[in-house]
């Protein structure tokens, strides 16, 4: 571990620029109904808006964890602070839903290149005993940013306009630079090999799912131009991650993915369980922004209000998770949490209609916050607990991007589904051509249609419900802990491996292990005590 006397005022610089870039994969949520109205565009453009940002965000995470240990934590971190910041700007001067859609790929380059590097000087600089408060405040900052997000977007838009949901990251993104470049410590760098194929088969294959889910609804699933269809793109995308494995597999130097830490089950299982938390949670909240907005007539101020609930539940119990999941088995406050969600959400879907009172909606609101406040510290703690130190940089990185494809994957999907359901469930207009009305709209939307929409938009939340439950069943398999109380105590020398959970980059175990000597001074070649 380096030696750092004062890790928490570095920790909360970097939590800081860390809140900024979640807030923004929830934030244009709030916004898309008045950017497709400045910028004259559809639904189905105004989705790439966020897809664009967490696909670019999603596709480097395996690759930016090690370009830490080669350069250092604190400058890739700075570095990718000052892109996130600059694309900010470009966002907020977009002229055109183009402009826009690629302005935020930028962004999530930028934070790419931030969030690794937080796990990993979480790990560096925290001494075992106190290392689980502070993968609690990393947990607790990921939870409750992505429910912030919507809310300061309803705000921003109501008051000042679309524009300054990206605006406001500058001054932020200046303060978090100066705090940052002064309370962040220079950490000692590792050399890693770079696995370029792994990085092209894995950003291709990402690519073409991902595009060929969301433009579904557009083509009708069928053709997009000569012989390339929508579902040969999804094919496509799917052999060339394939491939990816295969060749992960199959590399003799350092992979991008190495597969032997899927060994762990505890392992495993986390990351299909973070897989299904970023799905939901980014596709909750389009349904229910569209009808808060489109059918109840609320401001985007409003119903981002209708989340409150939610936000503060959540940010007052998330610490309090992070601090008790060192005593107890993290599985059933996971468990609970994702089917406490996956209860909120089809809640939300059976509320949905167009006279239903709107402050009943506050109640599954407030379901969800005490949901999100029991999920993000106990998954990202079990991920890791296991693996053996060398393991940790890589099983920090995989972690971080299978949360990001969880998100892109939820983006598109849930885009997909509300075309689909709204072609099926908004009646005919008279005279028109046949075809249901698109969301290409400003305004609201006329009376006779409310029922329609609405149907719409509860069919579509059942999608994230879905999925959510599957991650509250695979939450159920995880395996014990070697140690459940006080694994990372400091008398046991920090022997549970998974103490080294933050994220420590691959190479960064050979600093941490002097802190896994016990106290009773053993000599440092006795292999530590696992039997507690």
């Amino acid at each position: 571990m380096e030696n750092v006397t004062r890790p928490w005022p570095a920790l909360w610089s970097l939590v800081i620029g860390f809140f900024m870039i979640l807030i923004d994969t929830t934030i244009v949520s709030v916004a898309n109904p008045a950017i497709m109205e400045g910028l004259h565009t559809d639904i189905n453009s105004v989705i790439w808006v966020t897809s664009s940002y967490l696909l670019a965000y999603a596709v480097p995470l395996l690759i930016t964890g090690r370009l830490g240990d080669r350069f250092g934590p604190k400058k890739l971190y700075l570095a990718g602070l000052v892109v996130f910041t600059l694309a900010s700007l470009w966002c907020g001067f977009s002229s055109d839903i183009a402009t826009l859609i690629v302005a935020r790929a930028v962004q999530g380059l930028g934070a790419a290149l931030m969030t690794p590097q937080t796990m990993a000087v979480i790990t560096r600089i925290f001494p075992p005993d106190r290392r689980g408060q502070a993968m609690g405040l990393w947990g607790a900052t990921a939870g409750v940013a992505t429910l912030v997000g919507p809310i300061l977007g309803g705000v921003l838009v109501d008051s000042l306009g679309w524009e300054w949901i990206f605006f406001i990251n500058v001054p932020i993104g200046v303060v978090a630079f100066i705090l940052a470049w002064r309370l962040v410590p220079n950490l000692s760098t590792h050399p890693h090999k770079f696995d370029i194929p792994g990085v092209l088969f894995s950003a291709a294959g990402m690519f073409l799912l991902v595009f060929g889910i969301q433009e579904g609804g557009t083509y009708s699933w069928g053709t997009i131009v000569g012989p390339i269809s929508v579902w040969g793109l999804i094919t496509a995308g799917i052999v060339v991650l394939v491939l990816f494995v295969l060749w992960q597999a199959v590399n003799k130097g350092e992979p991008l993915l190495p597969l032997s830490l899927f060994k762990d089950r505890n392992f495993s299982l986390a990351n299909v369980g973070i897989t299904t938390v970023g799905f939901s949670i980014t596709a909750m909240s389009l349904p229910l922004i569209f009808y808060y907005q489109v059918v109840r007539g609320l401001t985007p101020t409003q119903s981002a209000l209708m989340m409150v609930p939610m936000a503060l539940i959540s940010g007052g119990l998330a610490p309090v998770v992070g601090k008790i999941i060192d005593r107890v088995n993290p599985k059933y406050i996971c468990s609970a949490a994702l089917a406490l969600m996956a209860v909120a959400l089809f809640w939300n879907a059976k509320l949905i209609a167009p006279d239903t009172p709107i402050w009943l909606f506050l109640l599954p609101s407030a379901l969800l916050g005490f949901a999100n406040a029991g999920i993000w510290a106990p998954l990202s703690t079990t991920a890791t607990r296991n693996l053996a130190p060398r393991q940790a940089g890589a099983g920090a990185g995989i972690y971080n991007t299978t949360r990001q494809v969880g998100a892109v994957l939820g983006s598109a999907a849930i885009a997909a589904l509300i075309q689909s359901r709204l072609a099926a469930d908004l009646p005919k207009i008279p005279g028109a051509s046949g075809a249901a009305p698109t969301m290409e709209f400003s305004g609201s939307l006329p009376a006779a249609l409310h029922a329609g929409f609405s149907s719409a938009m509860g069919e579509s939340i059942l999608l994230p419900a879905s999925v959510i439950v599957l991650g509250a069943a695979v939450a159920l398999f995880f395996a014990k802990p070697s140690s459940v109380a006080g694994w990372g105590k400091p008398d046991d020398g920090g022997a549970q491996a998974g103490h080294d959970d933050g994220g420590a980059q691959a190479g960064h175990d050979d600093g941490d292990a002097r802190v896994r000597r016990p106290k009773h001074r053993e000599p440092v070649t006795a292999p530590p005590a696992r039997d507690r």
